[in-house]
């Protein structure tokens, strides 16, 4: 087969009907996902302004020149608006829609419709400026890691630069004739190139969709659902991670009295018991520590690194603001807290065995305070 420019153009279009297909058959399975449908209608739109452009002295120039760069503009606005809707962003419609109406309202000017050059020049720079802005968005959201990301946002910054140069080409180098062999030799590169990004930009953007939807998945299996706190999954995980770096302190809480609370006020008061106890500890917990749900009222915290006294500092932090704590529905309910801590170099279990021990002499002694593990156990509050 010759990979003339018929050829290629054809395959471009065939690729970018055939992408755009997948991300909206993948919209209309995920309506919550917006940006497969944008990115959907731009391989669609994409894919008819290719075909304007391969169809050049075939059909009238407003076709083939006009509508095509318009609908292309369109197809980059679109991916731009697709990026932004990934990250959850507000999708400026007026914006996208505004290098095409710039593009059409120029061409209306006969001058600049009857000068090649210019015409380049203004659809490069659009065009380059959406790929540009798509790009900055991925980037700007590195934040939330998903291992194609970069690369989404290089390949689209480099798909701008590439644009770009075709500003200062057009400058310096003057344009073949029309229906000569250097024309067809670059109409036939850029399909093939446009071609080349298409796959590209549509496999990074489908990889992106799967790594965010297997992380969601993931940080509902290691969250507790009640409070939002993780669980003993993903303490044992984080603990798992802590152990490469030496010693871990464990802080185990288990709430004073929970079971009459929640037979004497119901368990919705127990579940508000719950929840505010989570927000008064993590405001409380320094960056960097593992807090999560153990089951019922049981909670634990890893504090890589600390010491020994660090840790029991911590734990008699929390203990006194969640003696101060009030929940709403029931404001004359104290609600107090026991804590034992360990600190080690052992695995998860050995860790907490060790914290549930201490945990036991401070039910022991009277609840409300801290005890620490052997051979330090003694009263800290």
């Amino acid at each position: 087969m010759k990979l003339d420019a018929p050829t290629l153009v054809a395959v471009t279009v065939f690729v970018m009907v055939v992408m755009g297909a997948l991300y909206l058959l993948s919209w209309s399975q995920a309506r919550q996902t917006r940006a497969l449908g944008f990115l959907g209608a731009a391989q669609i739109v994409g894919a008819v302004a290719v075909t304007l452009f391969g169809l050049r002295d075939v059909i009238p120039d407003w076709l083939s020149i006009g509508l095509a760069n318009a609908m292309m503009l369109a197809a980059y606005g679109l991916i731009w608006g697709g990026a932004r809707s990934f990250e959850g962003r507000r999708v400026p419609l007026l914006w996208i829609a505004a290098g095409p109406l710039v593009w059409l309202a120029a061409c209306l000017v006969p001058p600049f419709y009857a000068s090649l050059g210019a015409r380049v020049i203004l659809s490069s720079a659009i065009a380059g400026l959406s790929c540009a802005l798509a790009a900055r968005t991925l980037w700007h959201h590195r934040g939330e890691r998903l291992p194609s990301r970069a690369p989404a946002a290089i390949l689209l910054a480099s798909e701008a630069l590439l644009i770009w140069t075709r500003i200062p080409a057009t400058l310096v180098l003057p344009a073949p004739p029309t229906g000569t062999p250097g024309q067809t030799f670059w109409v036939a590169v850029l399909s093939f190139v446009a071609l080349l990004y298409t796959v590209a930009i549509s496999v990074l953007f489908m990889a992106m969709a799967k790594e965010r939807l297997e992380a969601e998945q993931r940080r509902v299996a290691e969250t507790d659902p009640l409070t939002g706190v993780a669980n003993r999954r993903a303490l044992a995980s984080a603990a798992r991670r802590a152990r490469r770096a030496g010693p871990t302190a464990l802080l185990l809480f288990d709430l004073d009295h929970f079971k009459r609370v929640n037979d004497t006020y119901g368990h919705a008061v127990g579940d508000a018991v719950l929840i505010g106890f989570c927000a008064a500890a993590r405001q409380i917990l320094p960056e960097g520590a593992a807090f999560g749900r153990l089951g019922g009222e049981e909670f634990a915290c890893l504090l890589p690194g600390a010491g020994t006294a660090e840790a029991a500092a911590t734990a008699e932090t929390v203990r006194l603001a969640v003696a101060a704590m009030r929940p709403d529905p029931v404001p004359g309910l104290a609600v107090t807290v026991s804590v034992g801590v360990a600190r080690g170099t052992g695995d998860f279990d050995a860790l907490l065995a060790l914290a549930d021990r201490a945990l036991y002499q401070a039910k022991a002694q009277g609840r409300d305070r801290v005890e620490l593990a052997a051979p330090e156990l003694r009263q800290v509050a």
